[in-house]
């Protein structure tokens, strides 16, 4: 393995985060250099010097082995998210080493749980940048330089082959480098369709390209320490909750639907049980708000819970109201979702729907086998047959990611957190959701969480980014042939 190799491509990546650092300087000197401008530029310098040494000093090769690929991507994230500490180091306030390493890998992953009391109190620059690092790990901080940095030529295929999970890739019916731009094309323009929409609601400018970006991206990074309670507006909701769930549908079924594709989201079954969902979870946690008055109507009380279902379905994570406060009926509906989470092939973490739907299915067929043993029996999703390999790829992440969760709730308690807290901890952590119940709710924050616990949530968010495996072979890489 070509150590200099990963480091010229992992340096690519680099360039790009700098990129964004150097943008979100530009915010702070806009806004009469705030204290946020000197960190960001000295942080962006130093993040553009860590990827531009590799590619000044190791040459440029045609093509790379799948290990060497693998080792990029992998790094990338990590990487990514170390320098992504700078800014909130350098700035201080309530970013100690940890809070920083929390608070960047919360954002690159998507997951949106925060460690910071009073988000207000940051300056704009430093707002853009969580919201920034959100956006970037989105779409996937290897995806973007792909798109970026056209230098990487017939490389892009391995890379990008290594990012996307199977279950995504049964979506695309393309070749990997169109695959590549129609991410970024379908990933831009909802975020600039749900931009220009949020401003015609009401938000003002800045307001509404950070909470445009941290939808999209599924994350959830607010501006507000109320998140988007504090607007009050229910066309900002629906405005929110429709690029929630467009973040959180496949990517290549969107570009599909609208170049009139026969693969769109209105033939796929998976969509279709995605809507369900939301649709039977939204009405039942309505109804068990309005029974327990706490909204005096139904009407209210649907709107808050269809808000939150789409929000937690869909891993993003914003919030109207403290679900702290709902009955236990709502409360285990939102876990529900939380773990089940959306579709292959987007922004959202989480089993995804599409597991849960294959899952459904290979149950279905054990039991047709069992009553005619002689069947053959196919399964498909969306007319695609899965094959025995797929299959049990599925079950396995399914069985691990709950047997993560386990030891992430035990790990919890035994570093004094109740249950609650430490088990809806590891389902928001792992599934890249943000906001969990108890102590972590939808109003509170990370910041008491004692250190071992958010170092414990950080690998939770880094593992569900990296759909589990592509985190744990890191460290079994020696072992490969």
């Amino acid at each position: 393995m070509r150590f200099s190799i990963i480091l010229r491509y992992v340096g690519t990546v680099m360039l790009c985060v700098s990129a964004f650092m150097a943008v979100s300087a530009g915010i702070s000197l806009w806004n009469n250099s705030d204290s946020g401008f000197y960190p960001l530029l000295l942080s962006s310098l130093l993040t553009l010097l860590l990827g531009a040494f590799p590619m000044l000093f190791v040459p440029k090769v045609n093509s790379i082995t799948n290990k060497e690929g693998f080792v990029i991507v992998v790094g990338s994230w990590v990487l990514a998210c170390v320098v992504g500490m700078f800014p909130y180091l350098i700035w201080g306030g309530e970013f100690s080493l940890v809070n920083a390493w929390f608070e960047s890998v919360s954002g690159f992953t998507t997951t949106g749980a925060s460690i910071l009391d009073d988000i207000e109190e940051l300056p704009q620059g430093m707002l853009f940048w969580r919201a920034a690092s959100a956006w970037i790990g989105g779409v996937g901080v290897v995806m973007f330089a792909l798109v970026i940095l056209p230098s990487l030529g017939t490389n892009k295929m391995a890379l990008s082959n290594i990012e996307l999970s199977s279950l995504a890739k049964d979506n695309y019916r393309y070749r990997t480098q169109i695959i590549v731009r129609i991410l970024l094309v379908v990933y831009v323009g909802m975020t600039v369709v749900t931009l220009a929409l949020l401003k015609v609601a009401g938000m003002r400018w800045f307001d509404a390209v950070t909470h445009a970006m941290s939808a999209i991206s599924t994350c959830g990074f607010s501006v507000k320490n109320a998140s988007v309670g504090f607007y009050d507006n229910i066309w900002i909701e629906l405005i929110l909750v429709g690029a929630m769930f467009a973040g959180s549908l496949h990517f290549g079924l969107i570009y599909a639907t609208f170049t009139r594709k026969a693969n769109n989201i209105f033939r796929s079954e998976v969509v279709r049980g995605y809507i369900g969902i939301i649709l039977v979870c939204s009405i039942c946690v309505a109804i068990s708000l309005f029974a327990a008055d706490i909204y005096p109507t139904i009407w209210s009380a649907l709107r808050k819970a269809g808000f939150q279902v789409v929000s937690l379905i869909s891993t993003t994570g914003f919030a109207t109201a403290d679900t702290n406060l709902w009955p236990p009926f709502a409360i285990i509906l939102l876990i529900f979702v939380s773990i089940i989470c959306a579709c292959a092939g987007s922004t959202s973490g989480g089993i995804k729907v599409d597991r849960a739907l294959l899952s459904g299915k290979l149950l279905v067929a054990k039991i047709r086998r069992q009553q005619h043993p002689n069947a053959v029996i196919r399964i498909r999703v969306d007319g695609v047959t899965q094959e025995n390999e797929q299959l049990h790829s599925v079950i396995l992440f399914v069985v691990v990611y709950l047997a993560l969760l386990l030891i992430g709730t035990i790990f919890g308690t035994a570093f004094g957190q109740d249950l609650m807290t430490a088990f809806s901890s590891s389902v928001a952590c792992m599934g890249n959701v943000g906001p969990g119940f108890g102590e972590v709710g939808s109003m509170s924050n990370y910041s008491d969480v004692p250190v071992i616990l958010k170092l414990k949530d950080t690998i939770l968010m880094l593992m569900g980014r990296l759909e589990i495996f592509g985190f744990i072979q890191l460290f079994f890489i020696k072992s490969w042939r």
